[in-house]
């Protein structure tokens, strides 16, 4: 039998078959994956092929289809290795907000990196737009401007006035999209209104911090009706990179990759080198400034989570 994975709870998976049958199923043995080194050997959009077995309460995944893709971040805890968030997306989107809680830019930077470093899709999503006072406004303006720029769709949006929710459904239409960001930026929201019959458990956010509190435990995937089929992740705290090199990170910037060839030396790190067009592109104001100083601070590893 044949299906997709909808749900990765530790050791244990829901793949769903072509008829849309779900089926709870375990893997068998040591299964390993040939050039995957990751805490995950099975994600959510995983396409595998399974067998029921007489008298058990479970299936058992017995192979997997070669990836169209995959995204991954740190594994938690484990600095040499990576978590696989999701496979076979044809896009990803970041939800991020500007009030109750407050999405750094360098979360969605990292964000981005990782979705340009595996060539997945990315799109940014402003929600609850009608929380905004003039301060939050200028910064949506100043992003939006920054990131559409660089070819990223950008769209505000809010659960609770309705604003863009029509463009949303036609960005998600026919599509596989992972939905990331912070617990408490409404992920759960945002689908329960476009999807109202799916009903995700929702919290309120932490009044005395104004943080959100982890709803989601799992990815898991859900069929959005006459849409397509979007995977939920746990709130994220960080988004550790992994899976390149340090020389590597500005190749993942769109607007570093075209001024390669005019720093005077090949392997610029656009930090402290002389004769670094890039550089001089952050002081000419070609180049953002807070993207410039989130590279900084991806390239030396510093902590970028606020």
């Amino acid at each position: 039998m044949k299906g997709v994975v909808t749900k990765s709870t530790g050791n244990h998976y829901t793949v769903m078959d072509l008829s849309g049958q779900r089926f709870e199923c375990v893997l068998r043995g040591r299964f390993k994956i040939s050039g995957i080194l990751s805490t995950n050997p099975i994600a959510v959009g995983d396409y595998v092929e399974f067998e029921t077995v007489p008298g058990a309460e479970v299936a058992v995944i017995h192979s997997i289809n070669e990836r169209r893709n995959y995204l991954v971040r740190k594994a938690t805890n484990l600095s040499r290795q990576k978590h696989i968030i999701a496979a076979n997306l044809d896009q990803a989107m970041i939800v991020a907000t500007l009030a109750e809680p407050r999405t750094s830019s360098g979360f969605m930077d990292r964000f981005l990196v990782t979705c340009e470093a595996y060539s997945i899709p990315a799109i940014i999503v402003f929600n609850k737009t009608d929380l905004y006072e003039e301060q939050e406004l200028a910064l949506l303006s100043e992003y939006m401007e920054v990131y559409a720029n660089l070819g990223y769709d950008c769209i505000p949006v809010s659960a609770k006035s309705g604003e863009n929710l029509d463009a949303l459904k036609g960005i998600l239409k026919n599509k596989t999209t992972l939905l990331s960001g912070h617990s408490g930026v409404g992920k759960s929201t945002l689908i329960n209104t476009i999807s109202p019959g799916l009903n995700l458990k929702v919290q309120a956010i932490s009044r005395a911090h104004l943080k959100g509190k982890h709803t989601t435990t799992f990815a898991e995937m859900f069929e959005l009706k006459d849409l397509g089929f979007i995977i939920d992740t746990p709130g994220i705290k960080e988004f550790g990179l992994v899976g390149f090199e340090p020389w590597e990170l500005a190749h993942y910037y769109p607007e570093m990759r075209t001024l390669f060839n005019l720093c005077r030396f090949d392997n610029c790190t656009h930090s402290n080198e002389p004769g670094c067009r890039v550089k001089e592109a952050v002081e000419e104001g070609t180049i953002s400034y807070f993207r410039y100083e989130n590279y900084l601070s991806m390239l030396f590893g510093e902590d970028n989570r606020a």
